[in-house]
């Protein structure tokens, strides 16, 4: 776990035992599962701009939300940052946020990314897409999720284990759209068409497609994006060797999911934390998410990194909320570790 302060000082917070300041007038304090210099840079311009310290713990989702159940109302955290629909949904489940009404919010953030009940709210989007190796992988049919499971495929899929959230939040999309029992047996279709056991990241992933450990791969937008852009010949030279599919174009659209964030329960700061979501709606901070980290903003016509239309171009995105698919969370998870997805 890492503590950070942001300010014009830069003051550091040097142990983790170190508790939060409660309550001040130019304080927020930030509970964060997020792990990028973007948001650093957010932190430091947010201060800059409003005299604001923005103070920042970071830890794994389920640690955050633990140490925020176990503070109570004596928390000093302010904010919850994390990334997936399906962590957000279950922080919101777990009773740790507050429901917000801002204009500024409302307006800059579409209803189908942002909590029903306001709640949480999205920052960034990335999708979540096929890959292969375009040397010598025929991918004719390979259309849409579902095709995933067919015995075509079989043994040249790699994936992460069904323990990674963005594979949870991809299969509760598929319940949300097919039902449990389509989705259990398309389950047990991918894992027949494993050619590995899961293991990695979602850059293993790609680079186990382009090295010929496997042909298919399922991966987030971003890594892609990511090892394109390298300073390394080599990242670049594998990139270079995927092609993309963005599957169901022909109908629901591609699976969307978002970081985002929400004001904790017992928020000492509110108003302070306020400002920060509606700050991080602005268009500054916007394009800072974007162009740092591969990712779409979720506010419509602003910028995003040029290497994101040269991978993926134009496409129809799942208009369904996150929220929704999020919480089938549990259910996915169920489901996948009972067909085999280990």
């Amino acid at each position: 776990m890492r503590i950070v302060t942001s300010n014009l000082a830069l003051v550091a917070i040097v142990a983790a035992a170190v508790a939060l300041p409660a309550q001040a007038q130019d304080v927020v304090n930030i509970y964060s599962a997020r792990h990028y210099d973007s948001d650093q840079l957010l932190c430091d311009t947010f201060a800059e701009e409003t005299g604001i310290t923005v103070n920042v713990i970071e830890d794994k989702d389920g640690s955050l939300i633990e140490r925020i159940k176990a503070e109570g109302e004596n928390s000093p955290g302010d904010i919850m940052f994390t990334a997936d629909a399906g962590n957000l949904a279950d922080a919101a489940a777990q009773g740790i946020f507050q429901p917000v009404e801002s204009e500024v919010l409302m307006a800059r953030i579409p209803e189908n990314l942002r909590a029903p009940d306001n709640l949480w709210f999205a920052l960034t989007k990335r999708a979540r897409v096929i890959m292969y190796r375009k040397a010598d992988v025929d991918v004719t049919g390979l259309e849409r999720y579902e095709d995933l499971a067919d015995p075509r495929w079989q043994g040249m899929v790699c994936i992460r284990p069904s323990g990674n959230v963005y594979n949870q939040s991809l299969v509760s999309s598929l319940i949300v759209a097919n039902g449990e029992k389509a989705t259990a047996e398309w389950v047990r279709g991918v894992v027949a068409n494993f050619a590995r056991e899961p293991e990695g990241n979602d850059t293993a992933q790609i680079k186990a497609v382009a090295a010929g450990e496997c042909d298919i791969a399922v991966a987030n937008t971003y890594y892609l994006a990511r090892l394109m852009r390298s300073g390394d010949p080599a990242d670049v030279a594998v990139a270079e060797s995927i092609g993309v599919i963005m599957p169901n174009q022909g109908d629901r659209g591609v699976h969307v999911n978002v970081s985002g964030a929400g004001v904790l329960v017992h928020s000492p700061n509110r108003d302070n934390a306020v400002a920060f979501l509606e700050f991080l709606t602005s268009d500054e901070a916007q394009e800072i998410f974007a162009m740092a980290n591969n990712e779409w903003p979720v506010v419509d016509g602003l910028d995003h990194a040029e290497v994101l239309d040269t991978l993926y171009g134009d496409f129809k995105q799942d208009g369904v909320n996150p929220a929704e698919f999020g919480s089938h969370r549990g259910a996915a998870l169920t489901l996948m570790e009972a067909n085999g997805w280990k």
